[in-house]
């Protein structure tokens, strides 16, 4: 059974009596409406159902300019608000909202994804065309470190120092990849206790970052000393772009892949030729 990953809020919910004929757009009749859905539509926001995939009924809501993804659950006793990505990190979402705005619907053309889009300029005022090129725009604006050179093939890796799954995670890349110059992997240090967090500060604010990233992966404990004194605003401010997207586990993966659309892995990739090649490694 393929598995998902889902950004999410669960919420449990009864349902409502309202359920719609049909739908509007594709003559199609409606699934009953979760009452908390309905009641957003009650204070003025639109709605859309946009389809079942991987077994999940699936709308959204639009109010304010602000859009909202709920999927229900197959047993009804709860849904699921956030974005629905597959096996493979490729956001359902998005082609959910292509397949509707396919049927004539226009309320979501600024979110629908263009595969062919350029990458949004840093300190630019992005139009973004969907919530995977907006979660890409913010991973890039955050602080890392690289880890290789200069000018090849891009991921993002959400890191703790003391997290066994990243160390072995950046050590399958590190010889054959990194040190190679095949890819670059930067790495956005995050800390889920104090020790931690004062570790990735560290690691922010000295002037070797690879280097002293390295000799700790290798075993030298003097490499990321834990010093409470520091700044750790830049750690605090990855940790609140993981917790914007609902990420809750390290390494949390992020790269383009060689169609431009953004991929997410969670936790270590289970295929990693499959992903040093749809990053675009080089040879």
């Amino acid at each position: 059974m393929k598995k998902l990953f889902l950004v999410m809020a669960l919420a449990a919910f009864s349902f409502s009596a309202y359920a719609a004929d049909n739908d509007p757009v594709t003559n199609t009749t409606l699934p009953d409406m979760p009452k908390p859905i309905q009641e957003l539509v009650n204070q003025g926001a639109q709605v859309r159902y946009i389809g079942k995939d991987h077994g999940l009924d699936a709308w959204i809501t639009v109010k304010n300019g602000q859009e909202q993804y709920f999927y229900v659950l197959p047993d009804k006793s709860a849904f699921v608000m956030g974005l629905l990505f597959d096996a493979n990190g490729k956001l359902v979402t998005v082609q959910q909202v292509k397949r509707l705005q396919e049927q004539g619907d226009t309320l979501l053309d600024t979110l629908a994804e263009d595969a062919n889009a350029a990458k949004i300029d840093p300190g630019s005022d992005p139009k973004f065309k969907s919530p995977s090129e907006q979660m890409y725009y913010d991973i890039e604006n955050s602080n890392w470190v690289p880890l290789g050179q200069q000018g090849a093939p891009v991921a993002y890796a959400f890191i703790d120092p003391q997290c066994p799954h990243c160390h072995e995670f950046i050590q399958s890349l590190r010889a054959e990849y990194i040190d190679k110059g095949k890819i670059q992997l930067r790495i956005i240090p995050v800390g889920f206790k104090d020790e931690t967090r004062a570790q990735a500060a560290f690691l922010l604010a000295t002037p070797n970052p690879a280097e002293r990233w390295f000799k700790h992966m290798d075993g030298d404990t003097s490499a990321l000393p834990a010093k409470t004194e520091l700044n750790d605003q830049g750690v605090q401010r990855n940790l609140a772009t993981m917790q914007s997207w609902q990420f809750s586990v390290t390494p949390m993966i992020v790269y383009r892949g060689k169609d431009n659309s953004v991929k997410l892995v969670r936790g270590n990739p289970k295929d990693l030729a499959a992903f040093v090649n749809d990053l675009g490694a080089r040879s």
